[in-house]
């Protein structure tokens, strides 16, 4: 389905209500809380930077399923291959979780306790990449919205934060995670911290080794970190059995984590991208954005990039976008950008697979190179996953939305172009958005079009700093996905 005639098909579909948003970008959602007064200067100083005004923390997350023509296929029980019970997730996560991970409200209220977190970073800032325009010589507009501001230095604690506190509130005491460069990891830490949880993270081997300061940075906020696979569980044992000299990959990380969480009472499983209840968490991107956009009086945006690896940052900024392109308020392109070495969405089937290697998780149907499938150790950890996140997947097949995969060194020259124009020196994954929006603006440059493109930023490359250094050097080389390695992982998908 073409994404103009599925749109067209929604419209006459939209409730019409209270929560329905004002028909013209211009005008400021009522489901807002102004932000606090005890924000730091510095802070909203910065948070306003380029909106053109003071702008707010939104109050609700926003649901994209509640607005799709066509719902999401459910999860299924790995053994029964029948759709997922509310219950089947309670070793995993709190009762509150499982039922924003399955809800089709439009929008979930955001607990105060989580708003009051969000005010040391939030809202972030969208800011015009006039620098990188003027080198590029492109009439098109380049605006970033900047999450690298958060303590973690990206959008991570966006659903680290709620995930921690609800987690607390059901009177948990430990949470276990995966993560792959270290962002998630350092956000699950700092959001424990807060709340008295003990946390204990699982971090690819290949990560582990190549950026020793996410460790630390996750050992600072209390965190216990060990390299995946590691010898502490039954599934990283025989990962490690198979081939000691494994770099690890997500899944097998999340295949630790999990089988941690499932085998203790105490303990519960957060997952920092992928499923429905992180990306609703992460909304609070784009709805901050469309006010800033609007506080500006900047037209609305003509194409909306963002990398993806789970699918969470990608899509954190555009689901608000894509609620109002499906009411016809605006007709933005939606782009999400991969690594060549894993590209799960331009390359991958369409299929119900698990979401770890071991085959622990519940079967999802999304985007997948295989649960089997272990990226090379490109320097963009954090995009290093065998899946996407079923609801990216099933917009992606709505065709509401486009992909493109990316080698890593065009990526770094990218990074090296914005770092060198507008100051802030990207995490790698973000550089994948950034090439793209680089590729869109040298093509306006071509045909002279006036383009206003959105991208996603959403980390610093502070802790990245070896990766460049390889780079410049020239000892960085592109990876890509071995076609008899492509197949035999997607020939062990489970065929439901």
């Amino acid at each position: 389905m073409a994404a103009a005639s599925a749109a067209a098909t929604l419209r006459p579909a939209l409730p019409q209500g209270p929560e329905q948003r004002a028909s013209s970008l211009l005008c400021t959602p009522k489901h807002r809380v102004a932000a606090s007064g005890r924000r730091s200067l510095s802070f909203a100083a910065r948070a306003s930077l380029n909106s053109g005004g003071k702008v707010s923390i939104p109050k609700q997350w926003y649901n994209l399923v509640a607005d799709l023509p066509v719902k999401p296929p459910p999860p299924l029980h790995p053994q029964t291959h029948q759709p997922l019970h509310p219950s089947d997730l309670s070793p995993l996560f709190p009762d509150e979780l499982i039922r924003q991970e399955l809800t089709d409200e439009r929008f979930v209220d955001i607990p105060q306790e989580v708003i009051d977190v969000y005010e040391l970073w939030r809202p972030t800032p969208l800011i015009r990449a006039r620098r990188l325009e003027k080198l590029l010589g492109t009439p098109a507009k380049i605006y970033y919205k900047y999450e690298g501001t958060s303590p973690a230095g990206s959008h991570k604690p966006n659903t680290a934060v709620p995930q921690a506190w609800y987690n607390a509130a059901a009177g948990v005491k430990n949470v276990v995670t995966e993560t792959g460069a270290g962002q998630w990891g350092s956000a699950l830490s700092f959001a424990s911290s807060l709340f008295g949880l003990s946390c204990e993270v699982w971090q690819v081997r290949a990560s582990f080794e190549q950026k020793p300061y996410r460790r630390l940075m996750m050992e600072t906020w209390g965190a216990k970190v060990h390299p995946s696979p590691s010898e502490v569980t039954e599934a990283g044992r025989a990962i490690l059995a198979a081939d000691p000299a494994s770099p690890g990959s997500l899944g097998m990380a999340i295949s630790e984590a999990v089988e941690v969480a499932a085998t203790d009472a105490d303990t519960k499983y957060c997952l920092g991208s992928v499923l429905n209840h992180v990306l609703l968490h992460q909304t609070v991107i784009g709805e901050e954005c469309l006010e800033q956009l609007a506080a500006l009086g900047e037209a609305p945006p003509d194409v909306v990039i963002g990398c993806t690896g789970g699918g969470s940052n990608f899509g954190g900024l555009a689901f608000p976008f894509m609620r109002e392109k499906l009411a016809g308020r605006m007709s933005p392109e939606f782009r999400a950008v991969e690594p060549a070495a894993c590209p799960t969405l331009t390359k991958g089937v369409y299929a119900y697979d698990f979401g770890d290697t071991a085959g622990l998780t519940p079967l999802m149907k999304m985007h997948t190179l295989g649960h089997g499938f272990v990226p090379d150790p490109i320097h963009a950890g954090g995009l290093r996953y065998h899946g996407m996140a079923p609801l990216i997947s099933h917009v992606y097949e709505l065709g509401f939305m486009d992909a493109v995969a990316i080698q890593q060194t065009e990526c770094f020259q990218a990074a090296l172009q914005f770092a060198r124009t507008e100051g802030i020196i990207p995490a790698p994954e973000p550089a994948h958005a950034i090439a793209a929006a680089i590729r869109e603006a040298l093509e306006c440059k071509k045909t002279g079009e006036e383009k206003v493109i959105l991208m996603a930023m959403c980390g610093h490359g502070h802790f990245d700093l070896a990766s460049y250094e390889k780079y410049m050097r020239g000892d960085m080389v592109d990876l890509s996905h071995p076609a008899d390695k492509l197949e035999a992982s997607l020939a062990a998908v489970p065929k439901i």
